[in-house]
């Protein structure tokens, strides 16, 4: 029998006025489709679930279904509890300092764009599956962090080392 086990990330929900996506109502929406177990972690979009179906088109599913009912249409990435955990693994950052970017689809990186975007000590590394930052200021006044996924030419959801193993530890314990 196979893992059923998924890991949700959203990107772009509860960042602005009008991309509000209550967790309540995400967990419902899931439970709706099918999904069981579902649990979210913080108000991110973050969740995990089982998919007793392991459909493998789940991600735009779960887009629409989103962008059905609530203002807003999030690019809906999933993963196994495997595959999320090798993208954390490979960071070559502290997990302090770090950011990590989870790629939708595979990126054509601009690397001299994310060369000249890179301030003092921060600093990138790109793998199929994310893009990884050093960020020793902190995210929200890096320009890096600012331009990374027109850099990367393809959407990117970024989160803390912290955040992903405590998603990646709701998964398991499922």
């Amino acid at each position: 029998m196979s893992d059923d086990r998924r890991i949700l990330l959203l990107r772009g929900v509860n960042v602005g006025a009008n991309r509000k996506l209550p967790m309540a109502d995400l967990r419902a929406l899931l439970a709706g489709l099918g999904l069981e177990q579902v649990s979210t972690h913080i108000q991110s979009g973050n969740a995990v679930f089982r998919d007793p179906a392991c459909r493998p088109d789940l991600g735009p599913g779960i887009a629409q279904a989103i962008a059905a009912d609530f203002p807003v249409a999030p690019e809906a990435l999933i993963f196994d509890p495997p595959a999320f955990a090798a993208i954390l693994a490979a960071n070559p950052f502290d997990e302090d300092t770090a950011q990590i970017g989870f790629l939708a689809r595979p990126a054509a990186i601009d690397a001299a764009r994310l060369n000249r975007l890179t301030q003092g000590d921060e600093a990138w590394h790109a793998s199929e599956a994310a893009l990884y930052l050093h960020l020793p200021h902190g995210v929200g006044r890096s320009k890096l962090a600012a331009g990374a996924e027109k850099a990367m030419g393809a959407p990117l959801t970024m989160r803390n080392p912290r955040v992903c193993r405590a998603i990646l530890t709701l998964a398991e314990e499922l």
